[in-house]
């Protein structure tokens, strides 16, 4: 059995077995009056933070203004523009000081003496890294990471009037509804949800020292969508993990339902539609979807760019994308393309290609979004999308196992 596969199953199952003993320890349990720390080598990881023993020196905490840079910030405790040019190229190799970005957070580390002297300088790279600054001595500048944890939760909620909305009143971060479009997007139109459409989400969010961060990892999930429930099942397959349906279906199809992330439709595909430009009634053989300027633009399936042009009383910014020998696609009205896009360049599908603008005839930002059957235009919103390898015949048996699990698991997620 897959070790990937065999690892899920048993994260269910232990999930499962265990629910009565917690249920028990937790509300059976007697709070401690005191908590006995007797391991010195505890007390110490107790009062370090970015391997610095916090107890011996004062901290103070701040964030990058803009228009601060290195220089700026250290000078303004003590430092002075030698000891900031000895630094910094003591950082080369470890840390860019050019790369010190606004509202950033640092920590300065200060003795405790009469006159207090700066010893340590932290720089928040980011949540995960950060890069310390050793003023002691001969100075040292190094890299550090924060331990990452991964915590499972649940959510379960329906749709009122978006999902992104539904996920903030189910108290979880609306980048999750990001990752479900990714996930459901072969199958789901994100742009046409109904009111009360309903979702189940078992999943891992990434936390650093508590704090959450905007990475998940999707363990299993349901979505009920137009009196139909699609599944969302992880499964290891010739070495690569893909989704599939209860049926062993890959949920990746050879087309995306719609070449960026979810934002609304403005204009569906017409052969009679009012432009608000020409203030005139005519065909519109396309989808737009409005989206704020800058928003990335997604190939739908892989192909060959087979045009980069521009056209003032139309389309603007425009690339169209041969997929095969019968389908190709148009990206119209974009503010910009992609590095290294050009005539001739083979694309993969979900790559990003350009980003969404209002060039040409354009009343605001948008993405008018077409697709050509032989060489006749078709609604995007209706056209079918051939699945993915499905679950081998060998490997079925050990899918179900996992599928069954995962189902129970989703079944016993309330939904809010």
């Amino acid at each position: 059995m897959n070790k990937r596969n065999i690892f899920i199953a048993g994260v269910v199952a232990v999930v499962l077995a265990v629910g009565g003993t917690f249920y028990y320890m937790h509300h059976m349990a007697q709070p401690l009056d005191e908590v006995a720390v007797t391991d010195s080598v505890e007390v110490d990881n107790i009062v370090r933070k970015y391997g610095i023993p916090v107890s011996l020196y004062d901290i103070k905490y701040g964030l990058v203004e803009p228009g601060q840079n290195l220089s700026i910030i250290l000078r303004k405790h003590g430092l002075s523009v030698g000891e900031v040019h000895r630094l910094t190229k003591k950082a080369e190799g470890v840390f860019d000081v050019r790369k010190v970005k606004d509202g950033q957070a640092y920590a300065v580390f200060t003795t405790r003496d009469s006159i207090p002297q700066t010893v340590y300088f932290v720089y928040e790279e980011s949540p995960k890294s950060y890069i310390v600054f050793d003023l002691k001595g001969d100075y040292g500048v190094k890299r550090g990471e924060n331990p990452v944890t991964w915590e499972r939760k649940t959510v379960g909620g329906r749709v009122k009037t978006s999902l992104w909305v539904a996920m903030q009143q189910c108290g979880t971060s609306p980048q999750l509804a990001l990752d479900l479009s990714n996930i459901f997007g072969w199958s789901i139109d994100f742009f046409g949800l109904q009111k009360e459409d309903e979702f189940r989400v078992w999943y891992e969010q990434e936390t650093v020292e508590g704090r959450e961060l905007q990475n998940f990892r999707v363990l299993a999930a349901s979505f009920s969508h137009e009196d139909s429930v699609y599944y969302a099942i992880p499964f290891v397959q010739d070495g690569e993990e893909l989704y599939y349906n209860a049926d062993g279906n890959s949920l990746e199809g050879e087309f995306l339902k719609a070449p960026l992330d979810y934002y609304r439709i403005s204009s569906r595909f017409s052969n009679s539609r009012f432009h608000p430009v020409l203030r005139r009634y005519r065909a519109h053989h396309g989808v737009d979807y409005a989206a704020p300027k800058g928003t990335p633009v997604y190939a739908i399936s892989k192909g060959k760019v087979i045009a980069k042009a521009y056209q003032a009383g139309g389309a603007g910014n425009y690339l169209k994308i041969r997929h095969n020998s019968r389908y190709t696609t148009t990206y119209m009205h974009l503010s910009g393309f992609a590095k290294g896009i050009q005539v001739g360049s083979e694309v993969k599908q979900k790559e990003v290609i350009g980003y969404v603008g209002s060039t040409g005839l354009s009343t605001g930002p948008h993405l008018d979004f077409r697709v050509y059957d032989n060489g006749t235009p078709v609604n995007p919103l209706t056209i079918k999308s051939q699945p993915k390898k499905p679950v081998s015949e060998d490997n079925k048996e050990q899918f179900a196992v996992v599928r069954d699990s995962l189902l129970q698991i989703l079944d016993g997620i309330k939904v809010h």
